[in-house]
């Protein structure tokens, strides 16, 4: 089922040494018995007749030969264990690292279409459910298996008159531990959605520390935690008695059978109609599958939730890879960086279009600035560059190819694009930087900050640029967090670069000194600045000005465009103080 062919083997040998170790038990269990028998009757006629007389030399061999099988037994139960375990681990690991390697090649907008925690759900705990599965649950049923194995063919040939006793409890204890394993999970269920309830409860609590703080109402967050705490405590205390109240019945049922079968085999022994040589070896084979069998309703349990979480990691990999169909090779050195939108229109799924016939031309080796009103399709535009999301109609070229025929790998190479919310690592800033240049020297990637003007404020941290920037960069401001996201794009140092808000979260000294280093990082290079804040492309080559439905509205230099007293000369005058909305 999530076993691959490879590890076929390895689950014969795991399965070979399970049933050898249940075989073991059995076996150490039938010569218990055969030497309490032979206590009673002081010599075994069997070992007599391998010329082993008295009852002292039998017993000192019987116990002899029980610790022998019994030691055996221990050595291949554990290496059963580790066989189980190393397997249940590699399904685990190769489940994993295939899976998000399949997630890796997702396209962009169909990952968009799953909830990350979802995701995040399959790979961490849907597989760990395939590696429990495989480690935990199948020696399990291995072992259930066996011990039905040797009980009904024992049975059926040394005892047939008593065979029925011994397989009645069978379809009882079946039932019993089908339905009180039923109602165990669900007491288990109500239990889960307490703990997720005060698991939420304590999350929110932390996140929102400064405001509850603000608030004053650390009282009354301990009372609601202490109240769910409560009823969690109640709910796994109901969740406890099920699973031994479980336990405890089935043991009844198991005991039953074997009182049962003790009294009639009993009778069959007195009137000499079963030997006692042959029923005492079988006493204890009931109650041991008996026993084995109150996992039954745990181990379908686990299947089905194994079935389950199959079918989710599945998913996962029939969703439709991103495509890779253009094979025009592109080396970076030779891109001159010419971008043309050309007669595009692109819509989202469910909304209207975005961008509508839009055509704009970036020129190499210039500075463009695109700006707009929200919703005007500017960061549309970057995402089309980049592959993110291809056009309804019309196309986007790059030295006057359809960057849709160009290989994907050379186009993302040629590309550096800063979003407006960088993500950082949970490491340190030295290795965010490096990312995507791992290769990088010190030197370079110091200069890489200067030019960011990053820096300054890493210098001044006491670990420099060894400090950890925490989960998703939470030990920084949002304008060191840009600041680093450039540096890392300076430091790649790609012919063609697109800043979308790159600038949106520094003040104005921080934007000034940025502004002054990307005019020496823009030398000879093709870059796509997309901003709200218009003093981020006020010396820009070309801006663009797009409304609503992508259509360009305006374009020209940052003096023209203001003196034309259009769209754009309305926005600066809001964004320089000089005009107030109505």
């Amino acid at each position: 089922m999530c076993i691959r062919d490879s590890y076929q083997r390895q689950l014969a040998m795991a399965t070979l040494l399970s049933t050898l170790a249940q075989l073991g038990e059995t076996l150490v269990m039938a010569l218990a018995s055969t030497i309490v028998l032979m206590l009673a009757h002081s010599e075994g006629s069997t070992l007599t007749r391998l010329v082993l007389t008295g009852a002292t030399g039998q017993l000192t061999t019987l116990v002899g030969v029980t610790a022998l099988v019994y030691a055996v037994r221990l050595v291949v139960e554990y290496a059963a264990g580790i066989a189980w375990h190393s397997l249940g681990q590699a399904v685990e690991d190769d489940w994993r690292t295939r899976t998000y390697a399949q997630v890796q090649r997702l396209a962009p907008e169909t990952l968009e279409n799953e909830r990350t925690s979802r995701v995040t759900s399959v790979l961490t705990e849907d597989i760990s459910q395939l590696g429990t599965f495989v480690g935990s649950t199948l020696p399990d049923a291995v072992q259930l298996a066996t011990s039905f194995a040797v009980l009904i063919p024992a049975y059926i040939l040394c005892a047939p008159q008593i065979a029925w006793v011994a397989f009645v409890p069978i379809p009882v204890v079946t039932w019993l531990s089908f339905r009180l394993h039923e109602r165990a999970m669900a007491d288990h269920a109500i239990s889960g959605t307490h703990k997720a309830r005060l698991t939420s409860r304590i999350t929110d609590n932390l996140h929102a520390h400064t405001t509850v703080k603000a608030s004053r109402t650390e009282e009354h967050e301990v009372k609601g935690v202490a109240t769910l705490s409560k009823e969690y405590r109640e709910a796994q205390r109901r969740t406890g008695r099920s699973a031994a109240a479980q336990a405890q019945i089935v043991r009844v049922g198991s005991i039953s059978g074997m009182a049962a079968m003790l009294v009639l085999g009993g009778r069959a022994v007195l009137r000499g109609q079963l030997p006692v040589q042959v029923f005492g070896p079988l006493i204890e084979l009931p109650s041991n599958a008996l026993w084995r069998l109150t996992r039954l309703g745990s181990i379908t349990d686990q299947y089905q939730r194994t079935l389950a979480a199959l079918g989710r990691v599945q998913h996962l990999h029939d969703l439709p890879m991103e495509s890779d169909t253009g094979s025009r090779k592109l080396p970076v050195d030779q891109v001159k960086g010419e971008i043309e939108v050309r007669n595009v229109t692109f819509a989202y799924p469910g909304r209207s279009p975005v961008l509508h016939k839009t055509s704009l031309y970036i020129a190499p080796g210039q500075v463009t600035g695109i700006v707009g009103t929200t919703g005007a399709g500017k960061t549309t535009i970057a995402t089309l560059l980049m592959r993110f999301r291809h056009p309804g109609c019309g196309g986007v070229f790059l030295d006057g190819v359809d960057v849709r025929a160009l290989a994907l790998p050379d186009l993302r190479r040629a590309i550096g694009y800063v979003a407006q919310e960088p993500f950082l690592f949970d490491a340190t800033i030295a290795e965010n930087i490096r990312y995507g240049t791992f290769d990088a020297t010190d030197e370079e990637l110091v200069t890489a900050a200067r030019t960011a003007g990053a820096d300054a404020f890493i210098t001044a941290l006491p670990d420099g640029y060894a400090t950890a920037v925490g989960e998703r960069g939470a030990a920084l401001s949002g304008g060191q967090k840009q600041r680093i996201a450039l540096a890392r794009t300076i430091l790649r140092d790609p012919p063609v670069v697109i800043l979308d808000e790159a600038t949106s979260a520094v003040d104005n000294e921080t934007e000034a000194a940025i502004q002054g280093a990307l005019q020496r990082f823009s030398a000879h290079r093709t870059m796509a600045v997309i901003a709200h804040r218009l003093s981020t492309v006020r010396n820009a080559d070309q801006i663009y000005v797009l409304g609503t439905g992508g259509v360009v509205v305006e374009q020209g230099r940052h003096d023209d465009l203001v003196a034309r007293g259009g769209t754009y000369a309305t926005l600066w005058s809001l964004q320089a103080g000089q005009r107030h909305l109505p």
